[in-house]
């Protein structure tokens, strides 16, 4: 039976940590920091809203990916919820806002390439990595020049 892409994201997810973990002396910068948790609140707000219980769940599983352990939890918390807040605030203008932190990574491609990843990898976490956080993805594909069809978006 053909197995899409998508159907095991928690293992998918795991592996591309796996992935991301080897590597992850390089992405100790503030670009990489912000461009994370810009996607991480995109993520959160992907159905146009975001509640608390998601916000929650979302810092959850920042707080315990090995990739993002690099960075202090406190500055990674504040980040996210910046993001959080002005997605809440005007969806339009803080997507505008979070795709442009994601997009200063475009000359870097390893570093975009692990925010890609980083983003499939919270959106999955809970094991429904559904339409609308595809889309997030996807649009954080373009903002940094990588096919979404790597991604099998």
């Amino acid at each position: 039976a053909y197995m899409g892409f998508w159907d095991n994201i928690k293992d998918k997810a795991a592996q591309m940590n796996e992935g991301l973990k080897a590597k992850a002396g390089q992405f100790k910068n503030a670009s990489f920091a912000d461009a994370s948790m810009a996607m991480c609140a995109m993520i959160a707000a992907a159905d146009g809203t975001i509640d608390p219980s998601e916000r929650k769940k979302t810092a959850a599983f920042i707080m315990n990916n090995d990739t993002l352990k690099l960075f202090d939890a406190s500055e990674l918390q504040e980040k996210f919820n910046h993001y959080c807040d002005k997605l809440q605030a005007d969806y339009d203008f803080g997507k505008i806002e979070a795709i442009q932190s994601i997009s200063k990574l475009k000359k870097k491609a390893d570093q975009a390439r692990a925010v890609i990843q980083v983003g499939i990898i919270i959106g999955g976490a809970d094991g429904n990595f559904d339409d609308d956080e595809k889309a997030a993805v996807r649009e954080a594909c373009f903002a940094v020049g990588i096919s979404p069809n790597e991604f099998d978006l």
